[in-house]
Parts: C-alpha cells; structure tokens; sequence
C-alpha cells in the first residue's frame, strides 16, 4: 500500500485526515473520487474549504490544484457550495 504523501498535493496533514476517515491509500482516494471524500473529510473536518476539494482531485489526476481546467473548478466550486445549503 503506498503512502497518500506520494500523490501530488497530499501532505502530512491530508494524508492524516484522509487517514482518519478511512482513506488510506492513493488507491483508496482513487476509488472513493474527490467528491466523495470531500464530503467524508467536510463530515469530520467541517472547516475543511474549496482548496482541499481541489487538492483531492488534482491529487487523483496528477494535476496541481491551480492548473485544474476551468470547467473542473467550475463544477467542483458547485458541487462545494451545494453541500453548504
């Protein structure tokens, strides 16, 4: 199992988080998507922000955050303002 640190964009602080909500390996974020363990991270972490939802799709795509298309920000910035109703 590989560490989640080994994905572009994780650090020590995600990979503990990801950790902490049953994500446990680059595998496991993969399979999960962003979304989704967004909203597990938002559940425990509810200060957790737009910019962690980026990070985890940048890190699923090996992307950085900042260089995810316009329409991917897009689409993620809705789907994080949806879960705030």
């Amino acid at each position: 199992m590989s560490e989640l640190t080994s994905l572009m964009n994780i650090g020590k602080e995600m990979e503990r988080k990801l950790i902490s909500v049953g994500i446990e390996s680059p595998e496991e974020l993969i399979r999960t998507g962003a979304k989704d363990a967004f909203l597990k991270l938002k559940q425990k972490y509810p200060n957790i922000c737009l910019v962690h939802l980026y990070t985890l799709e940048g890190a699923i795509h090996d992307t950085e955050y900042n260089r995810l298309s316009e329409d991917t920000k897009k689409e993620l910035k809705e789907f994080s303002n949806f879960l705030k109703k």
